[in-house]
Protein backbone atom coordinates (compact mmCIF):
# COMPACT_ATOMS: atom_id res chain seq x y z
CA UNK A 1 0.00 0.00 0.00
CA UNK A 2 1.15 3.72 -1.26
CA UNK A 3 1.09 5.85 2.34
CA UNK A 4 2.46 8.87 1.13
CA UNK A 5 -0.33 11.39 0.12
CA UNK A 6 -0.88 12.19 -2.76
CA UNK A 7 -1.42 15.88 -3.21
CA UNK A 8 -2.38 17.69 -6.21
CA UNK A 9 0.58 19.33 -8.49
CA UNK A 10 1.29 22.59 -7.92
CA UNK A 11 1.36 25.42 -10.32
CA UNK A 12 4.73 27.42 -10.46
CA UNK A 13 4.13 31.51 -9.72
CA UNK A 14 4.75 33.40 -12.97
CA UNK A 15 7.37 35.65 -11.90
CA UNK A 16 8.49 38.92 -13.56
CA UNK A 17 8.95 38.78 -17.39
CA UNK A 18 12.13 40.28 -16.93
CA UNK A 19 13.27 38.03 -14.11
CA UNK A 20 16.58 36.23 -15.30
CA UNK A 21 16.26 33.49 -12.55
CA UNK A 22 13.48 32.17 -14.89
CA UNK A 23 15.63 32.07 -17.55
CA UNK A 24 15.90 28.31 -19.28
CA UNK A 25 19.33 29.42 -20.76
CA UNK A 26 22.51 29.66 -18.58
CA UNK A 27 24.34 31.99 -21.28
CA UNK A 28 21.54 34.79 -20.67
CA UNK A 29 22.38 34.65 -16.83
CA UNK A 30 26.46 34.51 -17.64
CA UNK A 31 26.30 37.64 -20.36
CA UNK A 32 23.90 39.73 -18.25
CA UNK A 33 25.82 39.19 -14.84
CA UNK A 34 28.92 39.89 -17.28
CA UNK A 35 27.40 43.11 -19.04
CA UNK A 36 26.25 44.66 -15.52
CA UNK A 37 29.68 44.20 -14.07
CA UNK A 38 31.04 46.55 -16.66
CA UNK A 39 28.81 49.31 -15.86
CA UNK A 40 28.34 52.47 -17.78
CA UNK A 41 31.39 51.09 -19.83
CA UNK A 42 29.67 48.84 -21.48
CA UNK A 43 30.90 45.85 -23.30
CA UNK A 44 32.12 44.36 -26.70
CA UNK A 45 30.13 41.09 -27.88
CA UNK A 46 34.10 40.28 -28.85
CA UNK A 47 35.07 40.46 -25.61
CA UNK A 48 32.31 38.34 -24.06
CA UNK A 49 33.35 35.07 -26.61
CA UNK A 50 36.15 35.55 -24.95
CA UNK A 51 35.47 35.74 -21.72
CA UNK A 52 32.81 33.12 -21.79
CA UNK A 53 33.72 31.24 -24.82
CA UNK A 54 30.10 30.67 -25.84
CA UNK A 55 29.26 30.03 -29.52
CA UNK A 56 28.60 33.06 -31.81
CA UNK A 57 25.29 31.55 -32.46
CA UNK A 58 24.76 31.31 -28.72
CA UNK A 59 26.09 34.89 -27.55
CA UNK A 60 23.76 36.32 -30.27
CA UNK A 61 20.57 34.53 -29.40
CA UNK A 62 21.16 35.25 -25.96
CA UNK A 63 21.77 38.90 -26.23
CA UNK A 64 18.37 39.28 -28.63
CA UNK A 65 16.65 38.01 -26.05
CA UNK A 66 17.86 40.21 -23.37
CA UNK A 67 17.30 43.03 -25.76
CA UNK A 68 13.69 41.81 -26.02
CA UNK A 69 13.20 41.73 -22.05
CA UNK A 70 14.71 45.33 -22.00
CA UNK A 71 17.28 44.02 -19.66
CA UNK A 72 20.52 45.58 -21.92
CA UNK A 73 20.48 47.90 -24.66
CA UNK A 74 22.60 48.63 -27.71
CA UNK A 75 25.12 51.61 -26.87
CA UNK A 76 27.40 53.16 -29.98
CA UNK A 77 31.18 53.44 -29.61
CA UNK A 78 31.90 56.47 -30.94
CA UNK A 79 35.85 55.12 -31.55
CA UNK A 80 34.80 52.31 -33.57
CA UNK A 81 30.86 52.21 -34.55
CA UNK A 82 31.33 48.86 -36.26
CA UNK A 83 31.98 46.82 -32.97
CA UNK A 84 28.19 46.06 -31.01
CA UNK A 85 28.48 47.36 -27.50
CA UNK A 86 26.03 46.08 -24.94
CA UNK A 87 25.32 47.47 -21.41
CA UNK A 88 22.54 47.23 -18.72
CA UNK A 89 19.50 49.43 -19.30
CA UNK A 90 19.92 51.20 -15.52
CA UNK A 91 23.07 52.69 -17.22
CA UNK A 92 24.01 55.12 -18.91
CA UNK A 93 26.96 55.25 -21.11
CA UNK A 94 30.49 56.76 -20.41
CA UNK A 95 31.73 59.72 -21.88
CA UNK A 96 34.81 57.58 -23.00
CA UNK A 97 32.62 55.23 -24.98
CA UNK A 98 30.07 58.09 -25.96
CA UNK A 99 32.80 61.02 -26.88
CA UNK A 100 30.80 63.71 -24.38
CA UNK A 101 28.40 66.28 -25.53
CA UNK A 102 30.08 66.45 -29.01
CA UNK A 103 29.24 63.34 -30.36
CA UNK A 104 25.13 61.99 -30.89
CA UNK A 105 25.02 58.25 -31.55
CA UNK A 106 28.52 58.02 -32.21
CA UNK A 107 28.56 61.26 -34.97
CA UNK A 108 30.25 64.31 -34.07
CA UNK A 109 27.40 67.12 -33.65
CA UNK A 110 28.81 69.79 -35.72
CA UNK A 111 25.86 71.56 -35.57
CA UNK A 112 26.06 72.04 -31.40
CA UNK A 113 29.46 72.74 -31.80
CA UNK A 114 28.87 75.61 -34.49
CA UNK A 115 26.10 76.54 -31.99
CA UNK A 116 28.80 76.49 -28.99
CA UNK A 117 31.75 78.72 -31.04
CA UNK A 118 28.86 81.14 -31.81
CA UNK A 119 27.56 82.01 -28.50
CA UNK A 120 31.31 81.87 -27.20
CA UNK A 121 32.34 84.47 -29.76
CA UNK A 122 29.53 86.31 -29.12
CA UNK A 123 29.84 86.97 -25.27
CA UNK A 124 33.84 87.68 -25.61
CA UNK A 125 32.49 90.48 -28.08
CA UNK A 126 30.45 91.27 -25.79
CA UNK A 127 32.88 91.93 -23.18
CA UNK A 128 35.88 93.07 -24.95
CA UNK A 129 37.99 90.43 -22.87
CA UNK A 130 37.06 87.12 -21.03
CA UNK A 131 38.98 84.58 -19.50
CA UNK A 132 38.04 80.61 -19.84
CA UNK A 133 36.14 80.57 -16.59
CA UNK A 134 34.05 83.00 -17.53
CA UNK A 135 32.61 82.03 -21.21
CA UNK A 136 31.97 78.52 -19.25
CA UNK A 137 30.12 80.53 -16.58
CA UNK A 138 27.99 82.33 -19.50
CA UNK A 139 27.21 79.20 -21.28
CA UNK A 140 25.97 77.41 -18.16
CA UNK A 141 23.60 80.20 -17.22
CA UNK A 142 22.65 81.11 -20.74
CA UNK A 143 20.24 77.83 -20.38
CA UNK A 144 20.81 77.72 -24.82
CA UNK A 145 21.58 73.87 -24.78
CA UNK A 146 20.36 71.34 -23.05
CA UNK A 147 23.59 69.50 -22.16
CA UNK A 148 26.07 70.68 -19.66
CA UNK A 149 29.43 71.81 -20.82
CA UNK A 150 32.34 71.67 -18.82
CA UNK A 151 34.92 74.00 -18.26
CA UNK A 152 37.40 71.85 -20.17
CA UNK A 153 35.14 71.52 -23.17
CA UNK A 154 34.76 75.17 -23.17
CA UNK A 155 38.54 75.28 -23.33
CA UNK A 156 38.56 73.10 -26.45
CA UNK A 157 36.52 75.20 -28.10
CA UNK A 158 38.31 78.43 -27.14
CA UNK A 159 41.39 76.73 -28.66
CA UNK A 160 39.53 75.98 -31.94
CA UNK A 161 38.37 79.40 -32.55
CA UNK A 162 42.29 80.75 -31.92
CA UNK A 163 42.80 78.26 -34.95
CA UNK A 164 40.34 79.28 -36.54
CA UNK A 165 41.29 83.51 -35.94
CA UNK A 166 37.82 84.20 -34.39
CA UNK A 167 39.69 85.02 -31.54
CA UNK A 168 42.88 85.82 -29.93
CA UNK A 169 44.74 84.55 -26.67
CA UNK A 170 46.42 87.54 -24.42
CA UNK A 171 47.33 88.30 -20.75
CA UNK A 172 45.49 90.45 -18.48
CA UNK A 173 47.35 94.02 -18.40
CA UNK A 174 44.85 94.78 -15.25
CA UNK A 175 44.08 98.00 -17.59
CA UNK A 176 41.73 99.11 -19.63
CA UNK A 177 39.12 96.48 -20.71
CA UNK A 178 41.35 94.17 -18.61
CA UNK A 179 40.43 95.80 -15.52
CA UNK A 180 38.12 92.92 -13.91
CA UNK A 181 40.41 90.42 -14.60
CA UNK A 182 43.79 89.88 -12.68
CA UNK A 183 47.44 91.15 -14.44
CA UNK A 184 48.93 88.46 -16.22
CA UNK A 185 45.80 85.75 -16.34
CA UNK A 186 45.65 84.10 -19.62
CA UNK A 187 42.28 85.53 -21.46
CA UNK A 188 40.98 86.04 -24.82
CA UNK A 189 39.75 88.56 -27.01
CA UNK A 190 38.17 88.73 -30.38
CA UNK A 191 40.09 89.20 -33.56
CA UNK A 192 39.44 91.31 -36.36
CA UNK A 193 37.57 87.97 -37.80
CA UNK A 194 35.71 87.68 -35.08
CA UNK A 195 32.52 89.50 -33.64
CA UNK A 196 29.13 89.38 -34.43
CA UNK A 197 28.80 90.06 -38.61
CA UNK A 198 32.45 89.00 -38.70
CA UNK A 199 32.96 92.89 -39.21
CA UNK A 200 34.37 93.70 -35.22
CA UNK A 201 37.64 95.57 -35.55
CA UNK A 202 40.36 95.07 -33.12
CA UNK A 203 40.89 97.88 -30.32
CA UNK A 204 43.78 99.36 -29.45
CA UNK A 205 44.54 97.16 -26.48
CA UNK A 206 44.39 93.80 -28.57
CA UNK A 207 48.26 94.84 -30.58
CA UNK A 208 49.18 96.42 -26.17
CA UNK A 209 52.87 94.77 -25.93
CA UNK A 210 52.04 93.60 -22.67
CA UNK A 211 49.81 90.74 -24.27
CA UNK A 212 53.01 88.71 -25.22
CA UNK A 213 55.03 90.22 -22.76
CA UNK A 214 56.59 87.22 -20.49
CA UNK A 215 57.20 89.24 -17.10
CA UNK A 216 53.25 90.84 -17.25
CA UNK A 217 52.70 88.50 -13.62
CA UNK A 218 55.74 90.55 -12.22
CA UNK A 219 54.16 93.91 -13.75
CA UNK A 220 52.65 96.09 -11.07
CA UNK A 221 51.45 99.71 -11.00
CA UNK A 222 54.01 100.74 -8.78
CA UNK A 223 56.29 97.70 -9.36
CA UNK A 224 59.85 97.28 -10.16
CA UNK A 225 58.05 96.06 -13.45
CA UNK A 226 55.33 98.57 -14.61
CA UNK A 227 53.39 100.13 -16.90
CA UNK A 228 55.32 103.42 -16.34
CA UNK A 229 59.30 102.56 -16.67
CA UNK A 230 58.24 99.84 -19.58
CA UNK A 231 60.54 101.25 -22.61
CA UNK A 232 57.77 99.19 -25.02
CA UNK A 233 54.77 100.07 -23.49
CA UNK A 234 55.92 103.56 -23.94
CA UNK A 235 56.64 103.38 -27.69
CA UNK A 236 52.99 101.53 -28.06
CA UNK A 237 51.45 104.44 -26.97
CA UNK A 238 53.93 106.61 -28.79
CA UNK A 239 52.55 104.92 -31.80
Amino acid sequence: MNRSRETAPQKRKRGDSNSLTQSPLDAERILYDLIKKKEDSGMWTGDMKKETNLPHPVVTKALKSLQTRNLIKEVVNFQNKTKKHFMAVEFEPSKELTGGAWYVDGNLDMEFIRELKKQCVNYINKMKVATIEGVSEFVKKSAVFNVECTTQQIAEIMKALVLDNEIMEVRSTGLGDHHSIPSGTVCYRCSSKGGQGGGLKVGGLASVPCGVCPHIGECTPDGKISPKTCVYFTKWLDF
